[in-house]
């Protein structure tokens, strides 16, 4: 395993960051395809003897019962101290206001078990609450102890630095790290977001790095519960699938060249990009393995260039 700095906060993490949207209890009826507490665990033993530390949730995945699960998986399998936990806030009542995220914060941490998150995340961005509102109550839980550094989820480039001027106006704490939509299908957010990040020293953790599987594998679609499922992965890529599979493709053909994965390509050219730790969700261990091998794989510019060639503008998504 690799590893990094997520900002300037100091806090270390590995170059893969996992996903426990895929964790937690199917009657919450957000997702059909999450995995039983037991199911769960064995993801997260899994990651953890590959070197990765770094878990991402959030207060609204499965209803709470994500962070349930990630919550008992780490008590029964590694100290509190050697992993970063993350979660998010937003969608939930009351977004970004004061009373909302303190709420939140409580119930997150009592479904983990602990007493302190590593990494608090916004969900989105909050036009209904002030700024100011939002960033102070952030950084009085960072003052308390309850967190250690903040980072912010898919939003518009402009959104997002007034939010990095806030606090620095104010001396309220910045965030250290953006987890926004980008995958080769996907590359909206090098327009604006993605510079200023790069300005401010934010760390890029992107979700949907493999644009739901897409950039994977050789068909578009996979005969798997979530496939069959995932309303949203197709409301993000379906209607450009012409055009993106030209870039799919391109992916392949140096995978082929490469004698690697679909996968090792798609993740060494986030790593080519800058990207400090993708996302991954997975559900299966050998997922897991077939990521890893990615730091194997060191793209050329002309590489990297081969696959941004095809790549048309796209309508924004996930920034609402």
């Amino acid at each position: 395993m690799e590893y990094t700095t997520l900002g300037n906060s100091g806090i270390k993490v590995s170059k893969f960051c996992l996903g426990c949207m895929s964790f937690g209890d199917p009657a919450s009826k957000m997702h059909a395809w999450t995995l039983d507490p037991d199911a769960s665990e064995a993801i997260i033993r899994h990651a953890l003897s590959l070197g990765i530390n770094f878990f991402d949730t959030a207060n609204c995945y499965s209803a709470g019962t994500s962070e349930e699960y990630l919550g008992r998986a780490i008590r029964r399998n590694v100290g509190r101290d050697k992993v970063v936990l993350a979660s998010k806030v937003y969608f939930n009542e009351g977004h970004l206001s004061k009373e909302a995220i303190a709420r939140e914060l409580e119930g997150t941490l009592r479904r983990l078990g602990t007493d302190y998150l590593d990494l608090y995340i916004i969900h989105r961005f909050d036009a209904g609450t002030p700024i100011e509102e939002t960033m102070q109550t952030l950084d009085s839980l960072v003052r308390a102890g309850k967190v250690r550094a903040l980072g912010a989820s898919a939003m518009y480039g402009y959104q997002f630095y007034n939010m990095q001027l806030c606090a620095r106006d104010n001396g309220f704490t910045p965030f250290v790290s953006m987890q926004d939509h980008y995958n080769p299908l996907y590359r909206e957010d090098e327009r604006e977001l993605i510079p200023i990040c790069r300005q401010m020293n934010v760390a890029l953790t992107p979700y949907s790095p493999l644009a739901a599987g897409r950039v994977a594998r050789r068909d578009w679609d996979a005969d798997t519960a979530r496939s069959r499922t995932d309303i949203v992965a197709r409301g993000k890529y379906d209607s450009t699938e012409q055009q993106d599979k030209a870039i799919a493709a391109r992916i392949e053909e140096l995978a082929k060249r490469r004698g690697v994965t679909m996968t090792q390509i798609a993740f060494a050219w986030h790593f080519a990009k800058g990207v400090a730790s993708p996302v991954i969700g997975a559900t299966k261990e050998k997922y897991l393995d077939d990521a890893v091998g990615a730091f194997s794989v060191r793209l050329t510019p002309e590489e990297v260039a081969f696959i941004d060639e095809p790549y048309v503008p796209h309508k924004v998504v996930g920034a609402l």
